[in-house]
């Protein structure tokens, strides 16, 4: 009788240590014994209770708690101005459920009249958060029980935007300890609902890392609908889909990204299109907001006698500078001997976007911390970066503390001061920009790609032959898929 063979087991990975693939953590690991041994294995040998995704959920869970007592003074004193700016524990929570009709039973885009600044699923994720706060009325206690709920969800939700960044990361999980630990997350994620996109959009690159393009597709509508900037991913999956010439990928995850926006928005179209068109035309008549770049340079305009920008000039200055940033990342990613990354592109769209908008909210940053650990995953310059944005945090809010109180410069934050908080966000923002781009072009320096590994975001165009290049000096010159040019 013939033996046979039992089932041979997947291989299991190995995954990348951070003590030995980071100096800097290399450095701080001597307190806890030191760098792991070159002898162990990561990923194979079983790690007991505390596997990385619980301890993950520990690090999220212990940051969540820094970012609510953060908002301790305003939690026990109430949101009120300038205290809360002063503070620093300032949210649109309090702000909305007290000003907006929250409070009253208003329900922003079902009730007729309603009017709300932010999307439609923010406005419905408001409105639901509202309704489950007991009693009646704008009461302290209920205003602090709405912060609170909010502050709860958004806290699961950082979870699981950790959890889905460490599983598409691959080798690499530990990399989402900088979303987990992230003091951008800590100081701004509860200002308001933006977190929510960022979680819809981190599921949805998981998706598509797993070639699941429908559903991939279906989270991405929904992270537009509650803020539009995460329409930029399609950009990048649309410079992908050129380079590969795999175009069905891209059309299938758009129709299904579309639909669910559609889904979402088309109703309250329907049923309110005063409030929907509020909503949706608010960013583009608005003033430049605190913290962009157009708001500081009219701030120096003022103090130097030079033409200040009205809002139309602005519209067509960050159109035009945004566009043009956006045919300078498709000619990179359209020029580089090896195709780029999903998250490399998707950092670079949604960062120039950033840069060159005329609004610039201090929980904008929440949109880059888990791009910037997928594409960059460099805790040097990540928290340099994070301490130049925590630096850019508290003086829009000692800035605005000012504007509000009209106290004299003499006690406060000096227009200067916060300009210069302005240029150092932008220049930090730049110079991560300025190392994808070079981590591009030469893939040597990229922190995912020294560990034999291609794009574990791509999904369907992961280790594909490049169907287009432009490649002036060597226009006859063979396109190999990666593992090819890797052994040749």
């Amino acid at each position: 009788m013939q033996e046979t063979k039992p089932p041979r087991l997947p291989r299991r990975a190995r995954l990348v240590v951070p003590s030995r693939s980071d100096l800097l953590l290399r450095n701080f690991t001597e307190l806890i014994g030191g760098p792991l041994g070159a002898r162990s294995a990561p990923g194979i040998v079983s790690p007991g209770v505390f596997t990385v995704e619980r301890v993950l959920i520990i690090l999220t869970v212990l940051a969540a708690l820094a970012g609510i007592a953060i908002k301790g003074y305003c939690r026990a004193n109430g949101w009120e101005t300038p205290g809360q700016f002063y503070s620093t524990c300032y949210s649109d929570f309090p702000d909305y459920f007290r000003n907006r009709g929250l409070g009253e039973g208003t329900f922003p885009f079902l009730s007729q009249g309603s009017i709300f600044d932010d999307p439609v699923l923010v406005g419905l994720i408001a409105g639901a958060t509202a309704w489950l706060i007991p009693g009646e009325g704008v009461s302290d206690t209920r205003v602090l029980g709405y912060f609170d709920t909010n502050a709860t969800l958004i806290a699961a939700v950082w979870v699981v935007t950790v959890l889905a960044t460490a599983r598409m990361s691959r080798r690499r999980p530990w990399d989402a300890a900088m979303v987990a630990l992230a003091p951008g997350i800590v100081l701004a994620g509860t200002i308001n609902w933006d977190m929510w996109a960022v979680g819809f959009l981190a599921l949805a690159m998981l998706c598509f890392s797993r070639g699941r393009l429908v559903l991939a597709g279906v989270l991405i509508g929904l992270a537009a609908a509650s803020k539009l900037y995460a329409v930029l991913i399609l950009v990048a999956i649309l410079l992908l889909a050129l380079r590969t010439g795999r175009i069905r990928p891209f059309l299938v995850t758009s129709a299904a990204a579309a639909g669910a926006w559609l889904a979402v928005n088309a109703p309250i179209v329907l049923a309110n299109p005063s409030s929907w068109g509020h909503s949706f035309g608010f960013p583009g008549n608005r003033e430049a907001g605190y913290g962009s770049l157009w708001y500081a340079y009219n701030l120096v305009a003022r103090r130097l006698r030079w033409t200040v920008l009205d809002a139309a000039v602005i519209n067509w200055l960050a159109v035009s500078l945004f566009l043009l940033a956006c045919l300078l990342i498709a000619l990179l990613a359209l020029t580089a001997s090896r195709r780029p990354r999903l998250a490399q592109l998707v950092f670079l769209i949604v960062a120039a976007f950033i840069l060159t908008n005329k609004v610039y909210s201090p929980q904008f940053v929440l949109w880059l911390i888990p791009l910037v650990a997928l594409a960059r995953p460099r805790w040097r310059d990540f928290l340099v970066w994070q301490g130049v944005e925590a630096f850019h945090w508290v003086a829009i809010w000692m800035y605005l503390g000012q504007v509000t109180s009209q106290g004299t410069s003499q006690h406060n934050i000096d227009m200067p001061y916060y300009v210069l908080a302005v240029a150092a966000h932008m220049l930090a923002t730049a110079y991560l920009m300025l190392r994808v781009v070079w981590d591009i072009y030469d893939p040597t320096y990229d922190p995912i790609r020294r560990h034999d590994v291609d794009d574990p975001q791509g999904g369907p165009y992961e280790a594909l032959p490049d169907w287009l290049r432009i490649n002036p000096r060597h226009p006859s010159r063979a396109i190999l898929p990666w593992r090819e040019k890797r052994h040749a």
